[in-house]
């Protein structure tokens, strides 16, 4: 697939069908994504794939956790600033109306809303689940690293016919995936990633990007 049409057709997608990932295939990915750049080439990302039975596990514990009214851990680092500005409080507030408003869910339904959060922790249905850890004494820099090395993965991944969504959710409860996972305990989890292919009869609202003048200042 040619690099372009991998960024064109990358999307988050939040539905999946249930069709097993070749290991082979995400052995190729995540052998070529290696490649991705990194300061002092740090490669500061630690990943751990599940799959099967360990994914099962995973599942079943967050979902008991949901079920029983459980909001998740104490959050380990901020996912958004405390006092979101302009433009970006409203890029979020409608990627939020496109996301339930695909679904037919009101803005003032918050159990519906939060009954389909909840299928983050489902990963959404995907086989596969991808975790990336950095070593909690990693300034922001590595954590950018971290950033450039998952999408190196998420476009390898269109280049095999397959679908992501990145997921910094998985980190509200860090504790269980940690359970699950046994990281060494100097390493915090970042996110999150379903991987699979798209379940072509569920809905998958684009979302729109800034206009490139809104983002892109040419000095010259």
């Amino acid at each position: 697939m040619d690099v372009y049409e991998a960024v064109r057709s990358r999307r988050s997608i939040r539905a999946f069908s249930e069709d097993p990932v070749p290991r082979s295939v995400l052995d190729r990915v995540l052998n070529a994504a290696a490649r991705a750049p990194s300061g002092g080439n740090l490669q500061p990302w630690h990943i751990y794939v599940l799959r099967g039975d360990r994914l099962a596990e995973l599942k079943k514990r967050i979902a008991e956790r949901v079920a029983g009214g459980d909001s998740g851990d104490e959050r380990e680092f901020a996912f958004y600033p405390p006092q979101l500005g302009s433009p970006y409080r409203e890029r979020l507030a409608d990627m939020g109306a496109r996301r339930y408003g695909a679904l037919g869910i009101a803005a003032a339904d918050t159990s519906a809303r939060a009954r389909v959060r909840a299928e983050n922790w489902n990963c959404f249905g995907a086989s596969t689940a991808l975790f990336c850890y950095l070593d909690r004494d990693m300034p922001a820099p590595q954590w950018a690293d971290a950033g450039m090395y998952l999408q190196t993965v998420m476009l390898l991944l269109r280049a095999e016919g397959l679908h992501s969504c990145t997921q910094i959710a998985w980190a509200e409860y860090h504790r269980t995936v940690s359970a699950v996972i046994s990281p060494p305990t100097e390493r915090i989890l970042f996110c999150g990633m379903s991987i699979g292919y798209a379940d072509k009869e569920s809905t998958h609202p684009a979302m729109p990007r800034a206009p490139h003048a809104e983002t892109v200042t040419f000095l010259e």
